[in-house]
């Protein structure tokens, strides 16, 4: 745990779609946004990322994963009801 907001992650079986989560590497934030998907057997998931607007497949054993509070959830996952 790194404060009472934000939670390090230590596999993927801790995420689920729509957890907000930041990725870090040696320390620096590399990747933002919401969980879109999981592959828990491999260790990976995919984000949206919003620093850069694309999707990202992240490997859980090469970043430091930090889930962050609800509120940073940024991008409603289902389509909008017409």
């Amino acid at each position: 745990m790194i404060n009472n907001d934000h939670f390090v992650i230590g596999s993927c079986s801790e995420l689920a779609p729509g957890d907000a989560v930041e990725a870090f590497y040696k320390n620096t934030l590399v990747y933002r946004g919401p969980v879109t998907e999981i592959a828990p057997a491999q260790g990976l998931f995919w984000i949206l990322d919003t620093l850069t607007g694309s999707r990202r497949l992240l490997d859980i054993a090469e970043f430091s994963i930090v889930r962050l509070p609800a509120p940073y959830r940024e991008v409603q996952l289902s389509a909008p009801r017409p």
